[in-house]
């Protein structure tokens, strides 16, 4: 397993308006990519903001989905993010691993934020998703989700790399700032948030806070209040020796995960 190199996009993002949201991302992209990479990470409901308004949800065979694939050609590399879908009846806040060749995988939010009625328009998702890349075993999760710890332990080195997209709000920063860490050193893996800037069409503020934060805790990426594209790399050397010399998760309590989500 060698490094791996990740770019981050933390931007404003346009209420509602996924033409507007597709251009300003690719031109943000072209701008601020100025390396190879081997991911690019985009925020949760990234074409159109955190909105129930399930009008704006695409099939899976949309223009979101059609510019995602031209994303991962132009730049010969994994892209992810969240969007709404649309789907037999049923409304997703959909994870899309997307990769060159046009093939994806995909992750349906299981924790739907039920102070915000996320529940009342959107269906949550039953099967946590590992993804590999070059060699890294990556979880990939959506904003609420990373309140809820069950859902991403890491027992038996499941995965290296834990992949949070969000829309989260200023006002309960502290807590994502708190949280991100904390999962990183509960799970001895890496921890890569993306989340968005400025505000929503609820006039709900978001102070970004997009970071990256190594298995010991450390800070490798963090901007606040501001929009950025960012590569960096995150060392595989890093993350065998934290497990090999601090191998604490062997002591780990073992039990079935069997509730479900609203």
């Amino acid at each position: 397993m060698e490094n791996l190199k990740v770019t981050t996009f933390q931007g404003y993002l346009f209420w509602e308006n996924i033409d507007q949201n597709l251009k300003n991302i690719g031109l943000r992209l072209s701008s601020g990519i100025r390396e190879n990479t081997e991911l690019i990470i985009l925020p949760e409901m990234f074409n159109t903001g955190f909105t129930m308004n399930t009008a704006l949800a695409e099939e899976m065979n949309g223009k979101t989905m059609v510019w995602m694939h031209g994303i991962a050609q132009k730049y010969k590399c994994v892209v992810t993010g969240s969007l709404m879908i649309g789907e037999n009846g049923n409304f997703y806040n959909r994870l899309i691993w997307m990769l060159p060749d046009g093939t994806f995988s995909q992750y349906n939010k299981r924790h739907l934020f039920g102070m915000g009625r996320e529940h009342e328009s959107f269906t949550a998702g039953n099967d946590r998703l590992i993804v590999e890349l070059n060699g890294w075993k990556i979880c990939p999760i959506i904003c609420y989700d990373l309140r809820f710890p069950v859902w991403t332990r890491n027992l038996d080195a499941a995965y290296d790399l834990l992949l949070i997209v969000a829309n989260w709000p200023e006002k309960r920063a502290l807590h994502w700032r708190t949280l991100i860490p904390a999962r990183a050193v509960e799970n001895q893996a890496y921890v890569i948030a993306v989340n968005r800037v400025g505000y929503d069409g609820n006039e709900v503020y978001h102070s970004g806070d997009s970071s990256c934060i190594d298995p010991n805790g450390k800070v490798i990426y963090y901007k606040r209040d501001e929009e950025d594209v960012y590569t960096f790399s995150i060392s595989a050397e890093e993350l065998v020796k934290n497990r090999r010399y601090f191998p604490f998760l062997q002591d780990a309590d073992r039990f079935e995960f069997t509730a479900s989500p609203k």
